[in-house]
């Protein structure tokens, strides 16, 4: 078997900041912490004293109290630092100088820096603006805008004061901006004018008119100007221009609100499409805590890096890469297209911005690989220690086109997780090395499993259920609006009872990783045999001809039958030869299991707003059910391409 495609240095390994917690975990521990392996196994085993390292070591600022972790009969029941008092915007805001905390450039080549003061001033004002709305612990405040340093500084000012923040991008429709924030009820909303993206210029206030018609419980509109200097605010109620909501109020020290480490935090949207978004209620303390193992132990971020992901507002990894703050890191903020033409400007952008973690998805990775972009060439990128992944399942031809074609010496960490627990379950280990197409570890502190369908636990090589059997800090609170918790507990503990069911369909490697599979409700099931997605999309998508592909399971009989959509490139056609590659192709590549029954050309297919494939929208359409949250994807107009199809019917 090949050997790893990339392992750290002896003295990388020792400059790393797992390094530094290991020798900390040591002194805490009753036995021998070495390396990774036993770090985790001690993480889970012991963690009460794991979560209590944690806070001192990676500098949490608060009162932890005297208990750790308070165990309840159900798992989701569990507290974490129940007595504890602390700011979430208190340890992101640690620094005051004039080093750079935020870095925004736009696709037009606008670019801005706000120092820790200056970010420290624009949060006092809009903290106060938000208690001259009369805006209290507990209340919610809506955010409609782009990946600009404002939004930044309003979840630091609405957590500041115990707010609940909540945020999606101007790219959402009305129907979707209110099927979100119409369940929260928030009484401010922060909005934009319009943006920018692939060059073009999209006007939102329309939209912004008729969202606010719909969010009766909206008493102040703030309208950041981004398009126009002067945008015509008078047709939308309640609204005032930006500058004119900050203009009286003064810079003067931010006031941290002693908070609950429960206290709710933001409220982030599931994006499947069966109904409206689930509205996920997420906890100061656990995320804090959560992100801090991730940032620093898992990423290796470190005071003073640049911190790049490329997100929107609509997205958990948005949420994410704020709390790099916490890590007295920089965050560099883009807001456009990531690909313009023949070209990318992310990959500039690392250069130019000297990014230390470079965060993308598995989607533009092969994007840049199906290009030919080879940064290692066009690019110094001297300072990039880190690269990751998320989104979807990245490839092995993936992992392998990063150290062939941007950097040999990086650390490519392919992670995964979900909205669910605003944070991974199974992440990067920056002391060990990388293999083709794996996860490199679970979690520190996460019981990371994987089990059959009775809950069993599988060994290397069998894939199963991806689950977690014991409870961590960054759980939710629960679903907004839920009583008794009900939705809650069906969505990830009545599956696996004892366990968090993540929904993903994986396998252990040989070596101690992951690989995800795909989702576990879009899995195949072909003669009762599960097949995971992801199996298929690597040995489609290796065929010059094809650029994307999309599979589902179709009822069919007494049984299923995989049918397989493809986007073909410029000038290639389906016929009669491609498609008798494409099944020998999975049939050696996969399995003969998983050769589909029909193979259909199509224009495009239908993601989220975050680059996901939304195989479970097709699968609906093909067996003519409604699809009743498409303001959850980037393209809905697609879905029409499946249904009623005649060679589906045959």
């Amino acid at each position: 078997m090949a050997g790893p495609l990339w392992a750290p240095s002896a003295s990388r390994i020792r400059g790393t900041n797992l390094a530094g917690f290991l020798a900390a975990a040591r002194q805490q521990s009753d036995g021998d912490i070495e390396d990774y392996a036993s770090l985790h196994r001690w993480s889970v085993e012991q963690p009460d004293r794991f979560w209590a390292t944690v806070w001192e070591h990676c500098g949490v600022v608060g009162d932890p109290g005297d208990t750790v972790v308070m165990s309840a009969p159900d798992l989701w029941k569990t507290r974490f630092f129940p007595d504890a008092v602390l700011n979430y915007a208190e340890n992101l805001l640690t620094r005051r100088d004039d080093g750079a905390a935020l870095v925004f450039v736009r696709e037009d080549g606008e670019r801005r820096t706000l120092s820790w003061h200056e970010l420290h001033e624009l949060v006092s004002r809009l903290q106060q603006a938000l208690r001259a709305a009369d805006v209290g612990p507990g209340d919610r405040i809506a955010v409609w805008l782009p990946n600009v340093p404002e939004a930044y500084a309003l979840l630091l000012a609405a957590s500041s004061i115990g707010a609940v923040f909540s945020s999606c991008s101007p790219d959402f429709g009305t129907t979707g901006v209110v099927d979100r924030f119409g369940q929260i009820e928030p009484t401010v909303l922060c909005a934009v004018d319009g943006y920018q993206y692939g060059g073009g210029r999209f006007d939102c206030l329309e939209r912004l008119r008729d969202v606010v018609e719909q969010l009766p419980t909206v008493r102040t509109v703030a309208v950041l100007s981004y398009l126009d200097q002067a945008p015509d605010l008078a047709r939308i109620r309640g609204a005032i221009g930006w500058d004119d909501w900050i203009a009286g109020h003064a810079p003067a020290p931010v006031e941290f609100s002693p908070l609950p480490f429960d206290h709710p935090l933001y409220v982030l949207y599931s994006s499947g499409t069966t109904g409206l978004p689930k509205c996920i209620v997420h906890r100061a303390g656990g995320v804090l805590v959560k992100h801090l193992v991730e940032h620093q132990l898992h990423a290796d971020v470190r005071p003073d890096d640049r911190v790049f992901y490329f997100t929107t507002t609509g997205w958990m990894m948005w949420n994410w890469l704020a709390s790099a703050l916490a890590s007295d890191a920089a965050v560099v903020v883009y807001d456009g297209a990531p690909v313009q033409g023949e070209g990318t400007p992310l990959w500039r952008l690392a250069d130019d911005e000297s990014i230390t973690l470079f965060g993308t998805s598995a989607k533009y990775l092969e994007t840049c690989q199906r290009l030919g972009f080879r940064p290692i060439d066009e690019h110094d990128l001297t300072a990039l220690r880190t690269i990751t992944s998320t989104g979807s399942p990245l490839a092995p031809e993936g992992f392998e086109y990063v150290y062939r074609h941007v950097k040999a010496d990086v650390h490519l960490a392919s992670i995964s997780g979900g909205t669910d627990l605003c944070g991974c379950l199974v992440a990067g280990d920056p002391t060990s090395a990388v293999w083709a197409g794996e996860i490199q570890r679970p979690g520190l502190g996460m019981e990371i499993d994987v089990v059959d369908d009775d809950g069993r636990p599988l060994s290397p090589g069998q894939a199963g259920e991806l689950v977690c059997a014991a409870p961590f800090p960054s759980m939710p609170i629960g679903f907004w609006n839920d009583p008794g918790d009900v939705r809650f507990r069906s969505t990830y503990f009545e599956r696996f009872p004892g366990m968090w069911h993540q929904g993903d369909f994986a396998e252990w490697t040989e070596h101690g990783g992951v690989v995800i599979r795909g989702r576990s409700d879009a899995t195949l099931n072909p003669g009762g045999v599960r097949i995971g997605t992801a199996e298929i999309y690597r040995q489609v998508e290796g065929l010059d001809e094809v650029h994307e592909s999309l599979v589902i399971g179709q009822r069919w009989g007494d049984d299923v039958r995989i049918v397989l959509f493809v986007v073909l490139r410029d000038g290639a056609d389906l016929t009669d030869e491609l498609e008798a590659r494409i099944r020998a192709r999975i049939r050696s590549g996969a399995s003969p299991r998983h050769v589909p029954a029909r193979i259909l050309a199509v224009r495009d297919l239908p993601r989220t707003r975050s680059g996901k494939l939304t195989e479970l929208a097709v699968r609906a359409i093909v067996h003519g059910e409604p699809v009743k949250n498409t303001e959850a994807l980037a393209n809905p107009e697609s879905l029409e391409q499946f249904r009623d199809l005649e060679e589906l019917a045959r």
